[in-house]
């Protein structure tokens, strides 16, 4: 392979920048452009070994600075690799980087340093995405997810379960293959056992799923009500500062508001709406639709309601709204606020029917912030009550994970109805590929290409 080479810090003003050169001419390289001081040659450094010296570029001093080797097999990528830490300027980040060009290296591609690490058996295929999943964490769930996941949690799950399917696939194949040998029929029992225990390990993996998207991608969030209830109070009490205009008259906010909040280690992406109710104006009528629009396509629906007004038409209407929304799988939350007021809202049976969750508040108080949050993680199963790290796979080791358990499934079913080993073996043999799929032992080019394609360059 060619020594490919790039900028490993963000592309902006820092302390420092890393230049990173990987290939077997990375150390060669290297010696072209950065001369240490004290005359230290720098093809005879050891592997993890740094020196002080100054990069140059024909006979001009760029800058000075520290290189870093590290010698293959003992590497991130497995090759030779150098890497260049300079002053974090980006005239000065730039300079270095093409000074490596001009000495021999290639730009890198996206993600090609951990596609080379995967390619080179340092790393999994599960374990590469953990490092993309590790660099996008933002928050704690995630980033103990990546770190178990980089470690190889999910690998040796996944290999535990591929490597009983394989022996179980040897079992049968002999017995089918070689008749004349006398060789004992598979148990059905056994067999039965062994793809049990299969699903459940699988299932369990899937079974944090929808949390890991969560964490991973934030939730679509309106803020509902009718007109005056207190939803811009509300979504102000959320961001912890004024983003919504508040006041007395009805109707106030005509378009959507969109801002994002973190609560803990979610984020809402919340939309913030027009008062829903029966109006003769043009242009509320036309937020009232947007808000409509936004309760169909959210995840979550907050639905705010006023506690010191007795419940109305309007807020009928409202129920009738998140009740359609919640058939198509939306979690709902009611808000009743302002219970710093006199109270007249009486919570009806039909009307806690509707919603997941019903909460008091009084949002002009930043404190009740929490119970929104303590609502959000009950409903959507976001609290971990273990100690170790959650494994939340992503969209290709699902579908690689949830092939192998439809297989599974169907085998078992061919097993009970008495079909014949050939075609229960079938089925076993597909589960087992999906799951290598899954870890990179068998795996398209394509696959992989798509799977580094999401790596920022440098990484």
């Amino acid at each position: 392979m060619s020594t490919i080479c790039a900028v490993s810090t963000p592309n902006a003003v820092g302390g420092i920048s890393v230049i990173r050169m990987s290939g077997e001419d990375a150390v060669k390289i290297a010696a072209k452009i950065f001369q240490p001081f004290g005359g230290k040659a720098v093809e005879k450094m050891a592997g993890h070994t740094c020196v002080y010296g100054k990069i140059v570029s024909e006979n001009e001093i760029i800058d000075d600075g520290l290189l870093t080797v590290f010698l293959a097999p003992k590497s991130y990528t497995g090759e030779n690799t150098a890497e260049i830490s300079c002053h974090g300027g980006l005239l000065v980040t730039q300079k270095v980087l093409e000074a490596c060009i001009s000495a021999g290296a290639e730009p890198a591609l996206a993600g090609e340093f951990t596609k080379r690490a995967f390619l080179n058996g340092k790393l999994s295929l599960s374990q590469a995405e953990a490092v993309a999943d590790l660099i996008s964490a933002s928050g704690s769930e995630m980033l103990k997810s990546a770190n178990s996941m980089r470690e190889g949690s999910l690998y040796r799950s996944v290999k535990k379960t591929t490597d009983s399917l394989v022996a179980l696939l040897g079992d049968l194949a002999a017995w089918v293959d070689y008749p004349e040998e006398d060789i004992p029929e598979v148990d059905p029992k056994a067999m039965l056992s062994t793809l049990d225990t299969a699903q459940k390990s699988l299932k369990k993996v899937l079974s944090d799923y929808s949390a890991g998207r969560i964490f991973r991608e934030g939730i679509e969030t309106a803020v509902v009500g009718k007109p005056n209830v207190g939803k811009s109070t509300f979504m102000n009490m959320l961001l912890g500062y004024q983003r919504s205009i508040v006041t007395d008259i009805a109707g106030t906010t005509r378009d959507i508001v969109e801002e994002s909040v973190r609560l803990g280690d979610v984020v809402l992406k919340v939309s913030d709406t027009a008062g829903i109710r029966q109006t003769d104006d043009v242009v509320e009528s036309m937020g009232v639709e947007l808000a409509k629009r936004c309760i169909e396509r959210a995840e979550l629906i907050i639905a705010v309601f006023d506690g010191s007004r007795e419940f109305s038409d309007d807020d009928l209407e409202l129920c009738t709204e998140v009740s359609s929304a919640k058939e198509s799988g939306a979690k709902c939350i009611a808000v009743v606020n302002k219970t710093d007021l006199e109270r007249k809202f009486e919570l009806l049976p039909q009307f806690q029917q509707v919603f997941d969750s019903v909460v008091e508040i009084s949002a002009v108080n930043p404190e009740e912030r929490d119970k929104i949050t303590k609502a959000v993680f009950d409903i959507f199963k976001l609290s971990n009550t273990g100690s170790d790290a959650r494994i939340f796979v992503n969209e290709r080791q699902k579908l690689c994970i949830e092939n192998a358990v439809k297989c599974l499934d169907e085998a078992v079913s061919c097993v009970l109805s008495g079909v014949t080993l050939d075609g229960v073996t079938v089925l076993i043999d597909r589960a087992a590929q999906s799951l290598m799929e899954l870890s990179g032992e068998k795996v398209s080019d394509s696959v992989v290409n798509e799977v580094f394609s999401r790596f920022c360059v440098g990484k």
